[in-house]
């Protein structure tokens, strides 16, 4: 194996989460590649194609010549154009096409991975013409073929995998968001500790806490006295934090205490992904 150690645990949930999304798009009828999912205005079709695209542009493949529709509505910054390019050049393929290429491209990415020699350091292009690290993009594959299996089990009604490998990384990933939703998007003042206390599969407890310059750290020691705590399961956490869906959809499986006014601007700036 010549991949590095630091790597392995990418690599392994990347595998695990999409050869779970193979397994669960192969048997599909064609009507159901058309259902919504809950990546904002994309369905299976389109979660599928985005999987697909990205693991061939980590694999070296051109990006697709192709001009997008101008009705798009939900596309609206440079990088929903970028991440839509992959997406509509394939809205007319059909289910058989869809899993042939998805198995190909998954036979060629784990090939690569097997043969992947550089170190973690190393740098490569990312979306954008933007500089990232071998490790890091790495990283955000796992992050981002665990999400969108999960919005295909949405999708599909078939809920499974919350405490595979790739949720481990999915819930360090949007952990990393919450120093800043506490402290800038939701304006928490210096001297606040907020708790959010998640039950269920993945199971972890925070504090966020907001230092004199109205910084935010995060850490998992309780605090005593927090302005806030948010308690809530682990499905519930990612898909707020994910973007997923309002808080208001769900305000039945969030419990908060505390000050109500602070604990509203979190949950209306919780979601960190783009």
């Amino acid at each position: 194996m010549s991949l590095h150690p630091s790597l392995q645990s990418y690599a392994d949930a990347w595998t695990h989460s999409v050869e779970a999304i193979l397994e669960l798009v192969q048997p599909l009828p064609e009507a159901q590649w058309n259902l919504a999912t809950p990546c904002p205005a994309w369905s299976v079709r389109d979660v599928v194609s985005h999987v697909i695209g990205l693991d061939c542009e980590m694999l070296g493949d051109p990006r697709p010549i192709h001009t997008l529709p101008r009705d798009l509505y939900h596309v609206r910054t440079d990088i929903q154009r970028y991440m839509e390019m992959q997406v509509d050049v394939r809205r007319h393929h059909t289910g058989p096409e869809m899993t042939a290429e998805l198995e190909y491209t998954i036979i060629r990415r784990s090939r690569q991975l097997r043969n992947e020699s550089r170190e973690p350091s190393a740098a490569l292009r990312g979306p954008l013409g933007t500089e990232t690290t071998l490790e890091a993009a790495m990283r955000l594959r796992a992050f981002d073929v665990w999400l969108h299996e999960q919005d295909l089990r949405t999708a599909l009604g078939q809920p499974g995998n919350l405490d595979s490998p790739g949720a481990l990384i999915t819930r360090d990933m949007l952990l990393a968001g919450l120093a800043k939703v506490v402290a800038r998007e939701a304006g928490a003042p210096p001297g606040t500790a907020v708790v959010v206390d998640v039950q269920g599969p993945v199971e972890f407890l925070r504090t966020v806490r907001v230092d004199a310059e109205g910084r935010g750290s995060v850490d998992g020691s309780p605090s005593l006295g927090p302005a806030v705590t948010l308690s809530l399961d682990w499905e519930t956490y990612f898909r707020l934090a994910a973007g997923r869906v309002r808080h208001q959809a769900v305000g039945d499986r969030v419990k908060t205490e505390g000050d109500a006014e602070l604990a509203q601007a979190i949950l209306d700036n919780f979601a960190v992904t783009p």
